[in-house]
C-alpha cells in the first residue's frame, strides 16, 4: 500500500515593481479610510513577497498604532475637553502623513513616518 501525499503549494512569487508600488501605495491609503487593518492586512500577507511592501507595511503599521494610542487618549481626555483637541489633531497628522508615505510608495521611495513609536521591528 502506497501513502499519499499531499500536493506541495508553490512559494509565493515575487512582486514586480509595479505591484510593490500599488500595494505600498494601497496600504498607506488604507490607513486612512481603516486605520491598522489595511497596514496589518498587508504585513502578514505581502511580507514574504517584496521587502519594499514589507518596509512599507511595517512603517504604516506603527504609525496607525500610533495614531490609535492617540484616539485612544484623546477620547479619554475629552472629560476635560482637551481630547477634542487632540482628536482632531491625530486625524489631521494621519491623513497628511498617509498621503506623503503614499505618494513616496508611488514613486518607488522608502517613507519613514515621524512621531511614530515602532511596535514592530
Amino acid at each position: 500500500m502506497t501513502q499519499n501525499t499531499p500536493p506541495a503549494y508553490p512559494a509565493a512569487q515575487p512582486l514586480s515593481q509595479s505591484d510593490e508600488r500599488l500595494w505600498a501605495t494601497l496600504i498607506h491609503v488604507g490607513g486612512i479610510l481603516i486605520g491598522f487593518i489595511s497596514p496589518l492586512i498587508g504585513y502578514l500577507v505581502l511580507k514574504d513577497r517584496s521587502s519594499f511592501v514589507r518596509e512599507h507595511s511595517r512603517q504604516a503599521l506603527n504609525f496607525q498604532i500610533t495614531v490609535a494610542i492617540a484616539y485612544v487618549v484623546g477620547a479619554l481626555l475629552t472629560l476635560v475637553l482637551v481630547g477634542v483637541f487632540l482628536m482632531l489633531a491625530a486625524w489631521v497628522v494621519n491623513i497628511v502623513f498617509s498621503i506623503l508615505a503614499a505618494v513616496a510608495a508611488n514613486r518607488g521611495e522608502m517613507y519613514r513616518y515621524p512621531l511614530t513609536i515602532q511596535f514592530i521591528k
